[in-house]
């Protein structure tokens, strides 16, 4: 069996908050991700809906099983750290790598690019 009869209705009731929490977050970055034009528009949204994701994710992973266990569950905050701190990072060298590459293809800056193809 799961276990989830033997959780109070706040600590479940909490818990589906963060997971709907979650959820909408993450597809919203997903919806940013399709939604928006340029490479460097794209990449912003869904980083963001990651990274809040994860965290309403993870936090509802410890509300639910600090319940059901009765003593604190804080595994779930290395997954937070991790995604924290390489999220950011990995976007940042992506944005530099294709800066690099419109750069080096003389395409111009995405500011140039942003306002050229707005017209």
């Amino acid at each position: 069996m799961t276990g989830a009869a033997d959780i109070s209705n706040f600590a479940a009731f909490l818990t589906a908050a963060l997971l709907a929490c979650g959820a909408v977050t993450t597809l919203i970055g997903a919806l940013g991700l399709l939604r928006l034009r340029t490479f460097y528009e794209r990449a912003h949204a869904p980083t963001l809906g990651t990274t809040l994701g994860t965290v309403c994710v993870a936090m509802a992973s410890i509300v639910y099983f600090s319940t059901l266990g009765t003593r604190p569950v804080l595994h779930e905050v290395l997954i937070v750290i991790f995604v924290a701190v390489t999220t950011p990072i990995t976007l940042l060298i992506l944005i530099r790598a294709a800066l690099f590459r419109d750069q080096s293809e003389d395409r111009g800056t995405p500011a140039t690019t942003a306002e050229n193809e707005h017209r």
